[in-house]
């Protein structure tokens, strides 16, 4: 197992075919690690045949299981990164290590909190002369993001959505009611707050998205992008210039409660 190779151009499949050729090495069947990663054969099965994404948690366990000081956990990594444009490698880093995520969208529904309708859509009215293979390894690449959100210490995530991602209708208003309904399931963690800034909110505290992360070690940072470019920024002042707006657009924002009927009632207007 080679990291400077060059893998399938379909990560799963990448990945499928390390564990299958690290079983035949070991000279063991799938039962075996299955039970040494505390997973069910048929997922190891799926996993190994390249039609399911592993866990974080099973890419480490296989490292335990064949010794490989870390191979599956930085594979995984890198097929999490592929379909992201090079720029937006250092926030994925980031949002990956995050304790709190707190999120400003103006535009779209934050990346992490996309469903696959929804993000197909964004990507085909931004790379309108890509293929379908193209647009959905794009897809694919973002789904990928949610799986910060399924361990057993996810970050605290705190999205604050302009009116106007929920009233522009991205792809058709089927797939907004579906995005929005997606939205309310997730507000239901303990983890995951939403707030809406109406449109009667006034001037936004800022004209553009940005997003402050906070690391389990390590300052808070704030990135934010333009075109074609993303920007990390550890500065004292440019953070503290983004925790002061965030904090007046919390205050100006409807609270999480009021925030979720009002979600509720424009998923019901797109349905209809």
């Amino acid at each position: 197992m080679t990291e400077g190779a060059v893998g399938p151009t379909d990560g799963l499949e990448w990945f499928g075919r390390e564990i299958s050729e690290a079983l035949l090495h070991k000279g063991v069947t799938p039962q075996y690690l299955a039970d040494a990663t505390g997973y069910e054969v048929p997922y190891v099965l799926k996993v190994s045949s390249g039609k399911a994404l592993p866990s974080t948690a099973f890419a480490k366990g296989c490292d335990r299981y064949f010794g490989t000081s870390g191979w599956f956990t930085r594979l995984l990594n890198r097929i999490n990164e592929r379909g992201h444009p090079g720029w937006f490698v250092p926030y994925l880093k980031l949002e990956r290590e995050a304790a709190r995520i707190e999120d400003y969208s103006n535009m779209f529904v934050m990346g992490m909190l996309q469903v696959p309708s929804y993000a197909e859509a964004a990507f085909r009215a931004a790379h309108p002369r890509e293929d379908d293979f193209q647009i959905k390894a794009r897809v694919e690449a973002r789904m990928r993001r949610r799986e910060v959100m399924d361990t057993t210490m996810p970050p605290l995530l705190w999205i604050i959505l302009h009116e106007s991602v929920l009233c522009t209708v991205v792809g058709s208003r089927a797939v907004m009611s579906s995005q929005l309904r997606y939205l309310l399931r997730e507000a239901a963690s303990p983890h995951v707050t939403l707030q809406v800034l109406r449109f009667t909110a006034g001037a936004p505290a800022s004209s553009m998205a940005f997003t402050l992360l906070k690391p389990n070690e390590g300052p808070t940072v704030v990135y934010s992008e333009a075109r074609d470019v993303g920007h990390v920024n550890d500065s004292a002042v440019a953070v503290g210039n983004a925790r002061t707006a965030y904090e007046r657009l919390r205050a100006s924002a409807l609270s999480p409660d009021l925030s979720l009927s009002f979600i509720r009632e424009i998923a019901e207007e797109h349905g209809r």
